[in-house]
């Protein structure tokens, strides 16, 4: 019994510490962002790199599942003869949802995974010690440009992945099923508004923020050589696949309920 109490009172314990550093590093990285010096330089380096370095996966997802959606909106849609009703439907779920959320999980295996890997590389060589001997701020140096990065890129890769999403859509549902054009295009036109592709922007900055800020916490917490490296780098993954699935539910009772408030 008294292991018992022992176990779960570590594991507890250890749950609030982590909470605990989570949230001092949150707010250094903020405070850090905010204050000078502001190293414009790595900021072109991670945009670079969480932008340009992830368009070609992102234009290759996006292509499939736009084609994969509307072959089965086709489908589905033609057990009742609606059928016109593909393009609307595709334009309406890849702002609201398949875009955001895709871009994001796609970003998180290529960038998060990187970030986390870097970090922990860093980590446990002590390099990170080095630059705070250096009077160097480590958050600052290394983790803000990231975060910064990738509340920026996110939202445009979510866009480029809506666009390039339609595009598969309109090849499979005009080119090869035979939809007609000018139905597939009035109805998207019709069905996708300024606030669905606001919806998703807004979304996609903050799976950015969430995940990229997971990947750059587990990294510079790692610790235990190159086995530390890997369980840092597997956690950063897990966690922000889950933080994008449970974000994404509260994000939208929010924006729902913002919107269904405009409206009244």
């Amino acid at each position: 019994m008294i292991r018992l109490v022992e176990a779960v009172g570590r594991a507890v314990t250890n749950v609030v510490e982590g909470f605990g550093h989570f949230a001092i590093l949150a707010g250094e990285t903020l405070r850090s962002a905010v204050r000078p010096p502001f190293r414009f330089r790595l900021l072109l380096h991670a945009l670079e790199f969480a932008g340009v370095g992830s368009l070609f996966i992102i234009l290759l997802c996006g292509t499939f599942i736009g084609m994969v959606f509307a072959l089965q909106a086709y489908h589905g849609f033609g057990l009742f003869g609606a059928e016109e009703l593909v393009g609307g439907t595709v334009g309406v779920s890849l702002a609201r949802e398949i875009g955001p959320v895709f871009t994001a999980v796609v970003f998180t295996a290529r960038g998060v995974s990187a970030m986390a890997t870097e970090i922990g590389t860093m980590r446990v060589t002590e390099q990170i010690d080095a630059l705070q001997a250096m009077a160097v701020n480590p958050v600052q140096y290394l983790i803000v440009p990231r975060v910064v990065a990738s509340v920026i890129m996110v939202p445009v890769l979510a866009m480029v992945f809506m666009s390039i999403g339609m595009v598969g859509a309109y090849f499979v549902g005009v080119i090869l099923m035979g939809l007609d054009e000018g139905a597939f295009i009035a109805q998207a036109k019709w069905w996708v508004d300024a606030y669905d592709i606001t919806n998703g922007i807004t979304k996609a900055a903050v799976f950015g923020l969430i995940t990229s800020f997971i990947g750059c916490y587990q990294g510079f917490r790692a610790q235990g050589g190159a086995r530390g490296v890997g369980i840092a780098t597997t956690r950063a993954v897990v966690s922000s696949v889950v933080a994008i699935i449970l974000s994404d539910y509260f994000l939208t009772v929010i924006l729902f309920a913002a919107s269904r408030k405009d409206l009244g």
